[in-house]
């Protein structure tokens, strides 16, 4: 009995203390059945009731049935009792234990795991929906997808593939096996595949793609294929089209060819013949009947040069050939060989050419002249009044030349069609005058040198074509230093009407470095001279057109100083009338020049170093066919020359004009007359010709092989090559090439001109 009241406080101590901790837990708000492992020791039966409710009906039996017992029967047996409800709670307190460890440990686990088998369940899922989804947009396209194994067996196929092989379980056979033929393509893994169908043979694009399967991490073969049939017959009917477009291009070619050298064949014989005819005693009515009909067969030769250019462009043989060559004597000769078409119109021609330009550049001349040729050709042939002006400056190492007109000008539909094939601009009568291709092929050539040919225009007020291309080939400080200041001691009066040729005197003086004014009226004379006198810089020279020379004169009357001076006094004149009463005036002036100048020219009369006029004939500069051949001269050694034509016209004036220059010509009609001639004929009587020209196209051979047989027989008997000109039609770069290899010594188109072959063959026999 002395333990009950130790029993009896450590039942209050073990029923009330915890109170403080779980009232603090409760106060705070922390949950006590979140976390089965929370509840700490000193919560005691508390926090148990607390934790479990279900425990709180066993205590309460226990401490009921303990109270009864110990009224009852006594205290030691309620305490026996007692212990016995605390048991029975104690084990009810276990088993909920247990339930709790097993909700919060082993179920938990075996959740996870039951999670862990749902989520690869649905990835599996997930990959296979992917993979039927690619499958029916694959199928919607028309595209086949499949997925192999690396030995080649199908393991997936969509149902396209399905349908064009008509297997429908294709899984576990190859593609090879189906009759599936695979065809290298472009790349690795690019094949192009053929399927027959029941109807006809599909073509597919077929990609491989190797890819590891996440869930096996085995690697498997997918492969892509589009069918391309439909584009692949589109492309072989476009190669087919373009074979057929470049067999008909070279079939235009070959046509062309062939009608050039047919028609270049009897022209040779009448511009040959007209030549002859020319040099003849004829009266001013047949000369001017003779003019004519040369005229229209050198414009014949334009035609046939201008489709032979343009059918070489079209096809891509066109080449440039740049060499070194003096671009300012080159726009200077275009503007001679055109100057007596402006005079003939009553109107003015004249270029200048800026100091920086260089005086040699990279560039095809040939092949500029044309395009200069046809630009102010054209700009003469369209302009009535006032006159045409070229000029040429440097911008930005890019030549800029300009050719301005003061025609007629052009509207914006024709500017937009001007360089258009077989287009001209103007009036039906203007029209008549060429074939339309001159600017097509000038802006053609110009491009392929990198380069542009452009116009600018306004209606009643002119026309403005500008040609630019690369500084090729020279140092532009050099060139720029080379002519600048060269006339710096130069001060000149131009009398002159306004106009081109004014301009580009006066544009010529001052880019020299001279100083340079123009007058059109006496008045406007006088006061330059008047302004000259009041600065103290007298002038040194005056150029006066030859249709002011009456003013000059009343100049000097009435200003008698300025004769005083002694300024050098040039007179000009156009080349058509230096012959006639203009140069009757002469009296009185230091030197005369002709229209156009040369700036070589000029600067030689401004420095006093000319009097008279440059050493050329403008007249016959101008002129497309050559002056009289001079006399006979002595006949040289013998052997002569042998010339190969079978075209007994173009044979007879080409004899002519030689034998007039005094060789001796035997004429042969084809090349098994020329072999023979050359290598089959008995040593006694077989000639060795002192000179050989021979027509490319003849009966009986080819020229390029005859001319390889000619060298070859010379290296074999050690003798001296003969010189050898070549007369052809086809005037391709291309076949001047060939020539020149195979051994000709020159090669001159048809028709020949007389000029031509005449300083060919006094270059090629020249000591």
């Amino acid at each position: 009995m002395s333990d009950l009241p130790n029993l009896r406080k450590r039942i209050a101590a073990e029923f009330s203390a915890p109170k403080r901790t779980l009232n603090t837990r409760r106060a705070s708000g922390t949950p006590l059945a979140d976390d089965p492992h929370s509840l700490e020791p000193e919560d005691g039966f508390n926090g148990m009731k607390e934790r479990y409710p279900a425990l709180k009906p066993a205590l309460a039996g226990a401490g009921l049935l303990g109270s009864a017992a110990v009224l009852g029967a006594g205290i030691d047996a309620g305490f026996y009792l007692l212990s016995a409800g605390l048991a029975v709670a104690g084990i009810t307190g276990a088993a909920l234990l247990l339930k709790d460890w097993y909700q919060s440990s082993v179920r938990p686990a075996a959740a996870l795991g039951r999670v862990r088998d749902e989520k690869v369940s649905d990835t599996r899922w997930e990959r296979s929906e992917t993979s039927q989804l690619l499958s029916t947009i694959h199928d919607a396209l028309g595209d086949i997808a499949i997925i192999r194994e690396p030995g080649g067996k199908i393991v997936q196929a969509n149902s396209v593939f399905c349908r064009l092989t008509g297997w429908l379980k294709p899984e576990g056979r190859t593609c090879e096996a189906l009759g599936i033929e695979f065809e290298p393509f472009s790349g690795p893994n690019h094949y192009r595949v053929r399927i027959v169908t029941d109807t006809d043979t599909k073509i597919f694009d077929w990609h491989d793609v190797i890819a590891r399967e996440p869930a096996s991490g085995v690697f498997m073969l997918h492969s892509i294929a589009r069918d391309v049939t439909e584009e692949t017959r589109i492309a072989r009917e476009s190669e087919d089209a373009r074979r057929r477009a470049e067999h008909a291009s070279q079939a235009k070619s070959r046509l062309l060819a062939t009608v050039s050298h047919e028609i270049r064949t009897p022209l040779s014989g009448i511009l040959g013949m007209s030549h002859l005819i020319s040099q003849t005693r004829l009266t001013s009515e047949q000369k001017n009947y003779l003019a004519g009909m040369r005229q229209s067969g050198h414009a014949l030769v334009q035609l046939v040069d201008d489709l032979l250019d343009f059918s070489s462009i079209e096809a891509g043989r066109f080449q440039l050939r740049p060499a070194p060559e003096p671009l300012r004597e080159t726009i200077e000769s275009v503007v001679e060989m055109l100057s007596h078409r402006a005079h003939e119109k009553g109107i003015e021609i004249g270029a200048t050419v800026a100091a920086d330009v260089p005086g040699l550049m990279d560039f095809d001349a040939a092949r500029l002249r044309q395009v200069l040729f046809n630009v102010v050709g054209n700009a003469v042939k369209f302009t009535h009044t006032g006159g045409v002006l070229v000029s040429a400056a440097l911008e930005h190492e890019t030549v800029f030349i300009r050719i301005d007109d003061t025609g007629p000008g052009m509207s914006q539909q024709e500017q937009a069609r001007v360089f258009d094939e077989f287009e001209q601009a103007g009036g039906n009568a203007q029209r008549t005058g060429g074939t339309g291709l001159g600017l097509a092929i000038s802006r053609r050539i110009m491009e392929e040198y990198g380069g542009s040919l452009t116009v600018s225009s306004i209606t009643g007020k002119g026309s403005t074509f500008e040609i630019r291309f690369p500084a090729l080939g020279c140092d532009l400080a050099a060139a720029a230093r080379a002519r600048k200041g060269v006339l710096a001691g130069s001060r000149v009066l131009v009398m002159a009407p306004a106009g081109p040729a004014s301009k580009a005197l006066s544009a010529t003086i001052r880019t020299l470095g001279g100083f340079c004014e123009c007058a059109e009226t006496l008045e406007d004379a006088q006061a330059v001279a008047v302004r000259a006198l009041s600065t103290g810089t007298s002038l040194t020279d005056i150029i006066v057109d030859h249709r002011h020379a009456a003013q000059l004169r009343r100049l000097l009357v009435q200003m008698p100083s300025l004769d005083q001076q002694k300024l050098r006094k040039t007179y000009l004149v156009n080349p058509e009338e230096r012959n006639g009463r203009a140069i009757n005036q002469m009296d009185g002036y230091h030197a005369w020049l002709i229209r156009p100048l040369r700036e070589k020219s000029l600067v030689e009369v401004l420095r006093g170093r000319m009097k008279g006029m440059e050493v050329r004939d403008a007249i016959n500069d101008n002129r497309p066919m050559l002056r009289e051949v001079p006399a006979l001269r002595e006949k040289p050694a013998d052997g002569g020359v042998l010339l190969a034509e079978d075209d007994p016209i173009n044979a007879f004036m080409v004899r002519s004009v030689l034998e007039r220059a005094g060789h001796t010509v035997r004429v042969v009609g084809d090349f098994e007359a020329l072999a023979v001639t050359l290598f089959d004929a008995p040593e006694a009587i077989r000639i060795v010709p002192e000179l050989i020209i021979s027509d490319l196209n003849m009966p009986g051979g080819d020229g390029l092989s005859m001319l390889q047989r000619i060298r070859q027989h010379e290296r074999q008997a050690g003798s001296r090559p003969v010189p050898v000109i070549v007369l052809t039609s086809d005037t391709q770069p291309d076949t001047r090439q060939k020539l020149m290899s195979a051994g000709a010594s020159a090669v001159l188109s048809k028709p020949a001109d007389p000029k031509a072959l005449t300083a060919e063959i006094d270059r090629l026999l020249a000591p």
